[in-house]
This record gives structure tokens, C-alpha cells and sequence, in this order.
């Protein structure tokens, strides 16, 4: 293991030591940041998941859907700076989205999971998915699976259409150069939606991984209804993950550098760590991204309850998930996202908390990984929560 912290956080080396002995991590990275200042900074392992490499300060990994938080602020800049409305229908920036029923869904709707598209009838395959043209026109083609607005359920690859057709519309710039120039340049952050040529040598491979069934016990047997939903391919679940048909591989170089928004950036724990740091005040040496009242939009509640995809109840602000049972973070005021399999970042406004932890290693689970967990517990006894 290499790195430091601050001697409050030392729970935090200890349960990522546990994490490469009894959790399955091969390699991996954990930063915290607190009131703008690093006081955790430790990584350890392979560089790959197939044990290739030594994991450098410096290496980066794909972030899968905590990139969703990157792409949310995109949309809440562009807010704050009142180049877009939330409570505006989607349409009124993209006119051919208003087919097909969706002619009243909001700018918050996208944000909050609530626009009723998180599914496709025609999957659209890497290739395609990595069109921004073809991936807007599939999405505003489609006909909702509820009335915009009325529930929310997760949509897990539709979401990159979805924020990036957005921004497009708004700036006339892709989303990837947005987050760039407006977003990782100014707080400094490591943090990229399509990988730029330069930096390609930094990212590890990723691969699955399963959790050890010592570790901590048994695992739970999930309910029916749970397993249903993730097996089922006519689920709604499975259709809303498999947007994208065949599933994309995540090494390689071109899907790397493609700009899904949802799905596929690419960054370093620090990164994560000062993106988030960045939404919630000062950070050393980056500047801060979120008036107050964006930070209060961001982690006010805007979906809640049982979710139409992940079928467990989740909570929402707007773009971000909140602190509850699909994504237990620090408190009840945290807002971030998880990756499915491993990656989180989040921050916490009232402990000034901002915490990344990025990993090559992809377990199953969707939302609360054990890993990520076991450090989150251990950020909350360093903090007293």
C-alpha cells in the first residue's frame, strides 16, 4: 500500500487493506478530501485487473455511471448560468425530442430519472452508441415508458443521450470538451468524458471480479423479484442496461475515447475526489463550480421510492443520488453517484467532506459495493457520524 493520511482517517487504510484481503480488490484508490483539503490519499495493487502494471498515483480507471455526476453539473452550470431553463420542456432545445408523448418532459425530468425513456426497442450497438447523432435521434425516437414526470426509474445508459444532446444543443460544443474546459480544467480535476490521446497510458485495465463469500459472511440471496429484474431479458431492468447491445468493451481504446456521459468516463480517485470537492466549496488550488442554491437543486429530494429499474427504492436529486438504500453515502445531506461494480465519488456539505475511489476490479452489484462501503464506513467514524 502507498500513500498517506491524516492520523483521524487511519481507519480508512486499514479497511482498504481489508478490501485487497478479504474483498476481492486487486488493484485501486481511495482520496478524501475535507473543507478543500487531501487528508486521505492511498492506492495499492495492479494497475490491470488481470494483475498487469504497479497502481500508480496517478492511474486513472473508467468511472462507469459516477461519470452521471460529471454530466449533471454540466447541465447545472449551464443553469446557474442562465443559459438553460430546468423547468423548460426538453424540446424547447432539442424540437425532435417532442414525439411521441414527451412533448411536456423537463430538463429536471433527465436529471431526476424521471423522463420515461431509460430504455430503447432497438438496443444500439457500440459503434452506433459512440454517434452522438444516432444516440439522440434512438433517444428522441422513442416512445416513453411512462408519462414524463409522473415516476422515475434509473436510466442507466439513456442518460448519456440524453445530458449530452443537451449540452450540444445549448453550446453547440460537445459534452466531453464542456467538462473540459468548464468543469475538470478549473477545479483541476483528473476527470475525462472521451479519453484524449495523451493520457491513454494512465488507465488500467478493467475486468470482473467476485466477492469472496468470507467476506463478512454469507452473501444475502436477493429477493425474487430482485433477481427476476436482472435476469429476465423482456425486464425493463435488463433493457434500460442493455441500451447498449452487445456490451461494450471497456479496454478498448475506442470506446474509451467515445463520449457517453452515463456511462464511460474515465478518471483518477483524486479526480473524483476534487470534482466533487469543487461542488461544495474552495479546494487547493481549483477553484469552486456551485453557487449555493445550485448545490441546494443538486441534493434537494426529486425522485424517491421504488425505481422502475434498480426495483430496490432510490433517491434523487437532481442528477445526483442521495444518501438512502441504493446508494448509502455519508449522511443525510450527501449527494454523489456510484459506478456499477466499484467506483463512487460523492460529497457532503455539511462535514465538507468530497470523497473518489476508483478500482479496476468490476463486482456484480450495481449500486452499494462492498468495497466502497467498507470505506464510507470508515469516513464516517473518522467524522463522527
Amino acid at each position: 500500500m502507498n500513500g498517506t493520511t491524516d492520523p483521524r482517517f487511519e481507519g480508512i487504510r486499514t479497511a482498504f487493506a481489508e478490501n485487497f484481503m478479504a474483498r476481492g480488490e486487486r488493484g485501486g484508490a481511495v482520496v478524501v478530501y475535507e473543507g478543500g483539503r487531501k487528508v486521505v490519499d492511498l492506492w495499492a495493487g495492479a494497475r490491470d485487473a488481470d494483475g498487469g502494471g504497479t497502481w500508480a498515483p496517478d492511474t486513472a480507471q473508467i468511472l462507469r455511471s459516477a461519470t452521471k455526476g460529471v454530466a449533471a453539473a454540466a447541465l447545472l452550470l449551464l443553469h446557474q448560468r442562465g443559459e438553460l431553463d430546468l423547468d423548460a420542456p426538453v424540446g424547447a432545445y432539442w424540437p425532435e425530442f417532442k414525439a411521441r408523448g414527451k412533448e411536456d418532459a423537463r430538463v429536471r425530468d433527465v436529471l431526476a430519472h424521471r423522463v420515461g425513456v431509460p430504455a430503447l426497442d432497438r438496443p444500439l450497438t457500440p459503434a452506433e452508441a459512440a454517434d452522438p447523432d444516432l444516440g439522440a435521434a434512438a433517444v428522441a425516437a422513442q416512445a416513453p415508458f411512462w408519462a414524463p414526470g409522473t415516476d422515475h426509474g434509473y436510466h442507466a445508459q439513456t442518460y448519456s443521450w440524453l445530458t449530452g444532446e443537451l449540452v450540444r444543443r445549448i453550446t453547440g460544443r460537445d459534452i466531453g470538451s464542456f467538462v473540459a474546459d468548464e468543469i475538470a480544467g478549473p477545479a483541476r480535476a483528473d476527470v475525462w468524458i472521451g479519453l484524449p490521446d495523451d493520457q491513454a497510458h494512465r488507465v488500467g485495465r478493467v475486468g470482473p471480479v467476485e466477492v469472496p463469500a468470507v467476506a463478512g459472511g454469507l452473501k444475502a440471496r436477493p429477493k425474487r423479484s430482485l433477481t427476476e429484474a436482472y435476469t429476465n431479458p423482456e425486464s425493463l431492468t435488463r433493457r434500460a442496461f442493455g441500451s447498449i447491445s452487445p456490451s461494450p468493451d471497456e479496454n478498448d481504446p475506442g470506446y474509451r475515447a467515445a463520449q457517453l456521459p452515463g456511462s464511460n468516463g474515465i478518471g483518477t480517485a483524486d479526480g473524483l475526489a476534487r470534482f466533487h470537492a469543487s461542488l461544495i466549496g474552495d479546494v487547493a488550488g481549483g477553484a469552486r463550480l456551485f453557487t449555493e442554491e445550485t448545490l441546494r437543486l443538486a441534493r434537494t429530494e426529486t425522485s424517491s421510492g421504488p425505481d422502475r429499474i434498480l426495483v430496490v427504492p432510490s433517491r434523487f436529486g437532481l442528477g445526483y443520488m442521495l444518501h438512502g438504500v441504493a446508494s448509502p453515502l455519508l449522511g443525510p445531506g450527501s449527494f454523489g453517484h456510484p459506478g456499477r461494480g466499484g467506483a463512487l465519488g460523492f460529497a457532503d456539505p455539511e462535514t465538507g467532506i468530497a470523497f473518489g475511489y476508483v478500482t479496476n476490479g468490476m463486482q456484480k452489484g450495481v449500486t452499494a459495493d462492498p468495497r466502497a462501503q467498507a470505506l464510507v464506513k470508515a469516513v464516517r467514524g473518522a467524522v463522527g457520524r
